[in-house]
């Protein structure tokens, strides 16, 4: 069996695009995929194991975020939003997933300027679509939790307003409602607690209301920082109790509207496939029918 110049160049290739990347894997210290793949596993927060494409997404990820360039004031304001949103991530990697995720969209538009160029502009925006969502992905999980936080404080506003007729202990009334509050709220209530102990309540609480940033909030905190003053709160409890509760039924029943909608859209997927399936069988059909035709 003979090899001819154009199989050798192509073996030659090959061996050459390896050899390269192995020496590039070398000079950006980049580990094995096994090393890697065990390190994360035994990782104590790791509920599955990894796949492999997350592995290497998340090597190439930590390499791109050091070519990253962020401005000290949009670095210290996401640094705030990664810690609000729970998101245990440094600003230049959360930037760098972005571009990871959406790169292989753009390089699309290679390929197309070829066989369709017309389409290349809209696949180009699209990218970009999905790169600028996936860096406010931050904000829309700060909204989700706010929004959970909020929904749950109806029910501590009652709690409060009845514990305080027996105990007017801030830090025990908060430590007794975090056993039973929602996952988000829980979690602040958490570091709320823990701040208390080691400083004053009124601080402990006033950086509660900064790092959720609610409104409702806001008020709750108002009034837990009166609580130790010796202030007279019953009526101002009892008035927000009923407030809190209009907004927990309004909330409910936004969610109820948006049910309908998730429903149609549902039923409209499911349509498109119906009609997918009989197009391809009818396809199927007229094809061998003519077939036989044709072949007869």
């Amino acid at each position: 069996m003979t090899i001819d110049n154009g199989q050798l160049t192509v073996i030659v290739g090959f061996f050459l695009g390896i050899g390269a990347f192995l020496i590039a894997c070398d000079l950006f210290r980049v580990s094995f995929l096994k090393t890697s793949k065990t390190i994360k596993n035994l990782s104590k927060r790791q509920k599955k194991k990894t796949g492999t494409l997350e592995i290497w997404m998340r090597d190439l990820t930590v390499w791109m975020s050091k070519l990253v360039k962020i401005n000290e004031y949009k670095r210290i304001q996401l640094v705030s939003d990664l810690q609000t949103a729970n998101m245990d991530i440094t600003p230049k990697l959360h930037i760098a997933k972005a571009v990871i995720k959406t790169v292989p969209l753009g390089l699309l538009t290679i390929p197309t300027l070829y066989v369709f160029p017309l389409i290349a502009p809209l696949i180009i925006v699209t990218a970009l679509f999905f790169y600028f969502r996936e860096v406010k992905s931050v904000q829309t999980k700060i909204g989700a939790k706010r929004e959970a936080i909020e929904f749950d404080l109806s029910r501590l506003v009652a709690t409060i307003d009845k514990t305080l007729e027996h105990n007017r202990d801030v830090l025990t009334i908060l430590e007794d409602y975090k056993k039973s509050a929602a996952l988000e709220l829980k979690h602040e209530l958490e570091i709320t607690v823990s701040d208390m102990r080691a400083s004053n309540y009124e601080s402990a609480l006033t950086r509660l209301e900064a790092r959720v940033g609610s409104t409702m909030l806001s008020d709750v905190t108002r009034g837990l920082i009166g609580v130790p003053r010796g202030d007279e709160t019953r009526l101002y409890w009892s008035s927000l109790s009923v407030k809190f509760a209009d907004i927990q039924r309004q909330m409910l029943k936004q969610k109820a509207q948006k049910v309908p909608g998730k429903v149609k859209k549902l039923s409209l997927c499911l349509l498109v496939c119906f009609m997918l399936t009989y197009l391809v069988i009818i396809t199927v059909e007229v094809m061998s029918k003519m077939g036989v035709i044709f072949g007869g």
